[in-house]
């Protein structure tokens, strides 16, 4: 497949990451880089990272006249589950698609950063994990958000120390182990399977047969090196580095999951834009189809772009033993999964915890009704001789209903 030309700004020097601590089985550039690579990684999944909120990158233009407007905005994280957006940016699909129209972009550190500059009108689109989407959405009454395309699926694992217990197969009674917020994605997923053993935890309390930690993102792999935390049920690339720190992956997510199949990163849009807009949200849509078509055809090239987008990021590239390990659990796709989604939703309810802080705001999963849009990504797939992929029956109403 042919990358189109890039051309653009000249790229702004990011703040340089502080160095990181050698941990007892990785070196001192291997802790140093995850470190900060999970403090950014954080927002990809709703994980919250409380670093500063938002880095700028160059913006970009194609040749041509501009679309409907002069510029977009596209919000996304320096993280493998938003490699799509890293490399459709740095390899100029995105540019090329929008012609004319200036591509601005900002890398956020967390899911609230990116929801509030959405809310703001600072970003039009944004590479987002599904917990702050279905927050957002619901907190909004669909005021503040449509899910207009998947991103990615897989990619989170739990992992455990063998010389905590792990070497007892999936029985992590009596462990200490961490997920990065309370009721964000990955907790809700280790609660579920807690009970689906016969176990009991509190869900708000994380005290029971399983001490479930809430612990900041960037602060897991420290305690697990110090041996503050028996495990973590993380996403990546968080859990290959506690695999290279000496951690035994004990259930891979996609196990529990039909096909292995569920989302871990959606695309979504102001609804204003989304009016005012479909063909800038159309056109970005192409270059992250187009993107994701790449990356498949030629992975050794897709892998070396992402990381040179990290590196310019973060000021270190991923070590590529532990790029490697992350890369084979996450698959990159515009299917938004929306049943999985719809399943994530519906176990946050049954656990009381659909809502800020681990509480209940009182709505329901049925209250994501609307919450998709996928005429626009339907378009560019027929375009391209694929079929449509389904919103579950949580898209907005069809025209005359």
């Amino acid at each position: 497949m042919r990358r189109p030309d890039h051309t653009g700004g000249t790229p702004t020097e990011p703040p340089r990451p502080h160095p990181g601590r050698a941990g007892r089985r990785s070196s001192l550039g291997l802790l140093g880089l995850l470190m900060v690579l999970v403090c950014l990684a954080a927002g990809g999944c709703g994980y919250g990272s409380r670093a500063p909120d938002v880095a700028a990158v160059p913006e970009f233009v194609g040749s041509g006249p501009p679309l409907s407007t002069e510029s977009v905005s596209v919000g996304y994280f320096a993280n493998i589950t938003h490699a799509t957006a890293l490399a459709g940016v740095q390899e100029g699909f995105f540019t090329e698609e929008l012609g004319g129209t200036r591509l601005r972009t900002q890398v956020f550190n967390g899911g609230p950063a990116a929801l509030e500059a959405l809310n703001a009108g600072a970003v039009d689109i944004a590479w987002m994990g599904p917990s702050p989407a279905v927050n957002g959405y619901l907190r909004s009454h669909g005021r503040a958000l449509r899910i207009v395309s998947g991103a990615a699926s897989g990619g989170v694992a739990l992992v455990v120390d063998p010389d905590a217990g792990a070497g007892r197969g999936t029985d992590i009674r009596g462990l200490r182990i961490a997920t990065p917020e309370a009721g964000n994605t990955q907790d809700v997923a280790l609660l579920h399977w807690i009970r689906e053993q016969g176990w009991e935890v509190d869900p708000r309390t994380g005290r029971g047969d399983v001490t479930v930690v809430r612990q900041s993102v960037k602060e897991i792999p420290t305690s697990f090196r110090r041996g503050a935390i028996d495990g973590a049920w993380v996403p990546e690339p968080v859990a290959a580095l506690l695999v290279a720190q000496g951690g035994r992956v004990v259930v891979d997510e996609a196990d529990l999951w039909e096909r292995g199949a569920y989302v871990t990163a959606l695309v979504v849009v102001s609804p204003s834009f989304l009016a005012d807009h479909p063909d800038v949200v159309e056109a970005v849509l192409r270059g992250s189809a187009r993107t994701n078509a790449w990356l498949a055809e030629d992975p050794r090239a897709g892998k070396a772009s992402v990381n040179r987008a990290i590196d310019a990021l973060t000021g270190r590239p991923i070590d590529e033993d532990v790029l490697d390990a992350a890369w084979e659990r996450v698959r990159l796709g515009d299917d938004p999964l929306a049943a999985t989604l719809a399943e994530q939703a519906d176990r946050a309810e049954d656990l009381d915890l659909l809502g800020p802080e681990g509480r209940s705001t009182g709505p329901s999963a049925e209250d994501l009704r609307g919450a998709f849009d996928l005429r626009a990504l339907n378009r560019v797939r027929a375009g391209l001789g694929e079929p449509p992929v389904s919103d579950a029956g949580l898209g907005v109403p069809a025209e005359g209903d």
